[in-house]
């Protein structure tokens, strides 16, 4: 969806981006399960949750069954990227003041990590 509306917008016709992107998908060189697997694999490596990393796949026209299938780990491994995407802008301290964790708590959820996990992970809990 995300290549046809891009080529579309560049004056191509309907008539020629469908079947090019067609038969692109039946010859393998379009593949929407490699676009999920490598879309959320590089989001993730650069510390968003799955919260935001589902409404970007979502515009790109995925369908929620095939999003939903590569959201799918553990709240550990989610935990893990919150801990990773926090300490690299704030360090691995965390504070007792409330302003500032308000602060840190909007960060983390702006990336997308879910309000429970964030409030655990700023509330020092380790185990969900």
């Amino acid at each position: 969806m995300e290549l046809q509306r891009k080529l579309r917008a560049r004056g191509y016709a309907e008539t020629d981006v469908d079947p090019l992107l067609d038969g692109l998908a039946d010859v393998g060189l379009l593949s929407e399960e490699r676009l999920a697997e490598a879309y959320v694999a590089e989001r993730i490596r650069k510390g968003f949750g799955p919260m935001r990393i589902r409404q970007e796949l979502r515009h790109k026209g995925l369908p929620n069954s095939l999003i939903e299938s590569h959201l799918a780990r553990s709240t550990r491994e989610w935990l893990d990227s919150l801990s990773a995407a926090h300490n690299k802008r704030y360090g691995s301290n965390l504070t007792d003041d409330v302003k500032e964790r308000a602060r840190r708590a909007r960060f983390l959820a702006h990336r997308g990590f879910p309000s429970g996990l964030v409030a655990g992970f700023l509330q020092g809990e380790d185990e969900f």
